[in-house]
């Protein structure tokens, strides 16, 4: 099954359908029969803003003559249910692309537990993986729980979970296979760690002479054009997204991926043409220095890292971030930066009132593909302003980070912690320029990219990975944070089981 080709070939179905509907309807009513195989209630759970996947999950679910009711992104678990209730659903489908709607996700499952449901529930995004499901989905749920990694892999799911003899030998199936993920997460939370001190003591010791500094202090506002974001453009990644596995451009050898390469200049001709969609970011330099696991900026400003404490038992060092800004007094710098594409929500939504999901999912990732291009193209601005001379590399040696320094991005494995976008974007002012963090600091616009940059030679990129609750309880300390709230924004990292607080929902209250 190839994506983009069913998606595109529900544009004609869906225009059939808006004219045949109608029709259909009375006969159903002088029938009674119903026409769909099943009824999907699907949703991007409360805090994420994030839906490409979810959306062409939907248009194939459709195509297969199954009724999906998509209730979109930011969806509480009440609305979800409730919706599913109602409207008789067979199953409800939940997608998150942040790491803190994994916990969404297990708020969603104890609520369907706690209703009594028995429905199956399909689990599904970037973020979620097989061993997560297993791990801390699929126990507070005790009906199936099922991760599906792609869209083209639902249609067979829901079939099988909606005819009862396959739904026992999918579950059972299922439950084995989440019982043997389960065994390996309990051996890999043995393997020991480093106490949080001898970690700090084994960090990546870095020299800091000849510090560069920075064109300029404090923020400044770029609004590229979308011609010159073009040639940024990381095209492998576009495909990812429609599920098409393969280098580029060797993979436009392939007919399908060639076809929906060109569906996309035409779009993006058409874009830029009619400036449909707006680029707009904010970066900026200041004086910064570490104090232990914090980077400190002048004005008040300072974000807390995370350190490696895996044992490795061998030379290597267990690094954070923050090994890489000098110490007070260095004369060091930071950089930081927000950046996005603004415009694709409505866009999308005039094409999908037109019947062309296809569009739709194609501004969506075009938009995706242009807010990193921006991300790229204004680092490669800010390095220099910085400290990089010389003449500008190509678009193939940046997409493979050949060049000094690098730009972390909050929330992913060297600064796993979502939350810390908040002090970011208070550095950058951020809201006044159109950005938005919801409560669980996903951004909006959901096309958008945002992190701090680095300087140093030896920066590098690398995952913190299991943490022990010794961290955990020093990290909390440094934020004034209780540790169960530190505990909730750094669940998938931590080497242990967290206690279950008395008052579950006081404690997520107070991490909004």
């Amino acid at each position: 099954m190839f994506l983009p080709q069913v998606v595109k070939s529900a544009r004609a179905m869906k225009r059939a359908v808006a004219y045949l509907e109608p029709f259909m309807e009375e006969e159903k009513e002088r029938t009674g029969l119903a026409r769909a195989q099943g009824k999907i209630v699907l949703a991007t759970v409360k805090g994420d803003v994030h839906d490409i996947g979810k959306n062409i999950v939907g248009v194939v679910l459709g195509c297969n003559n199954y009724e999906v009711l998509d209730l979109g992104v930011m969806v509480p678990a009440d609305t979800i249910l409730d919706t599913a209730a109602d409207i008789g659903a067979d199953a409800v489908g939940l997608s998150g692309l942040i790491t803190p709607s994994l916990d969404e996700m297990v708020n969603v499952a104890r609520e369907m537990e706690r209703r009594g449901l028995e429905l199956p529930l399909l689990i599904g995004g970037a973020t979620t993986s097989k061993q997560h499901t297993a791990v801390r989905i699929a126990p507070a749920y005790a009906q199936p729980t099922v991760y599906v990694r792609d869209a083209s892999r639902v249609v067979g799911v829901v079939s099988d979970l909606l005819d009862p003899v396959r739904r026992a030998a999918l579950d059972q199936q299922n439950r084995a296979d989440q019982d043997r993920l389960r065994d390996l997460h309990a051996e890999r939370d043995r393997k020991p760690l480093l106490p949080y001190v001898r970690a700090v003591e084994n960090r990546h010791r870095v020299s800091f002479d000849d510090l560069p500094e920075p064109a300029f202090l404090g923020s400044r506002v770029v609004e590229p054009e979308l011609e010159t974001l073009r040639g940024y453009v990381d095209w492998q990644f576009f495909f990812h997204a429609w599920d098409l596995k393969g280098k580029f451009p060797a993979i436009l050898e392939r007919p399908e991926a060639r076809e929906l390469y060109d569906d996309a200049q035409e779009l993006l001709d058409e874009i830029v043409r009619g400036r449909l969609l707006d680029a707009r970011g904010v970066h900026g330099f200041w004086p910064a220095s570490s104090d232990g696991e914090d980077v400190l900026v002048d004005g008040g400003t300072s974000f807390s890292m995370l350190r490696q404490q895996a044992d490795y038992g061998d030379s290597r060092p267990n690094r954070s971030l923050a090994d890489y800004v000098g110490p007070a007094g260095a004369g060091d710098h930071l950089g930081a930066f927000t950046v996005g594409v603004f415009g694709a929500d409505e866009l999308a939504a005039r094409f999908e009132a037109e019947q062309d999901d296809y569009r739709a999912i194609l501004t969506k990732a075009l938009a995706d593909r242009l807010a990193e291009a921006f991300a790229e193209y204004l680092h490669e601005e800010s390095r220099r302003s910085w400290y990089e001379q010389g003449p500008r590399r190509p678009n193939d040696e940046l997409i493979a980070e050949r060049y000094r320094g690098i730009r972390p991005a909050f929330g992913y494995p060297a600064c796993p912690d979502h939350s810390e976008k908040g002090a970011l974007f208070a550095l950058l002012g951020a809201e006044a320029h159109g950005f938005a963090l919801t409560e669980t600091f996903a951004v909006s616009p959901a096309a958008a990219v945002s992190g701090i940059y680095l300087h140093h030679p030896e920066a590098r990129y690398f995952s913190v990975g299991r943490i022990g609750r010794d961290q955990v309880a020093a990290y909390a300390a440094r934020q004034g944070r209780t540790l169960p709230e530190a505990e909730r924004w750094l669940r998938p990292n931590l080497a242990y089981e967290p206690d279950e607080p008395a008052d579950r929902e006081a404690v997520l209250e107070g991490t909004r």
